[in-house]
């Protein structure tokens, strides 16, 4: 068996949940930029490297960013991180935010349901760095 496929810390999965106020729309019909989830794919990650390395990590770069569909204030959103390859000082995570509940304006000022289907709205790879003095795997 490989170092890469018998190290722990491959395919570990953190998912975090997040409602978008109002006050972050930017756009017509209430919409986020796209930074947004940029932005939430820091902080999973972040709990990623804690996890594994015990640092909260430094984030090196993106790759295959796609914006699937949009993101809208009042959306409650679902962003989940998954480790898919380990360096020795390197971590590659696979990003995911997905819509599970959405605002319903056309039924009231207030309203809301939660989504039948998650809707896939921003998906990226992304590598980040621990220090080389970092613990692996954190405990």
């Amino acid at each position: 068996m490989s170092e890469q496929t018998s190290d722990p810390r491959l395919g570990l999965r953190v998912t975090h949940r997040r409602y978008v106020p109002y006050s972050h729309a930017h756009y017509a019909g209430n919409l986020v930029d796209g930074a947004y989830s940029l932005g939430l794919f820091g902080d999973v990650a972040t709990e990623v490297c804690i996890r594994t390395d015990g640092d909260e990590g430094l984030f090196a770069s993106y790759s295959d960013v796609q914006f699937l569909a949009p993101v809208r204030a009042g959306d409650v959103l679902e962003i989940t991180a998954e480790v898919v390859r380990v360096g020795s000082r390197s971590r590659t995570i696979d990003f995911v935010v997905s819509v599970v509940a959405r605002g319903r304006p056309d039924l009231g000022e207030s309203a809301a349901a939660v989504l039948d289907e998650p809707i896939r709205a921003t998906t990226a790879t992304g590598t980040v760095v621990v220090p080389a003095t970092a613990q692996s795997p954190a405990k």
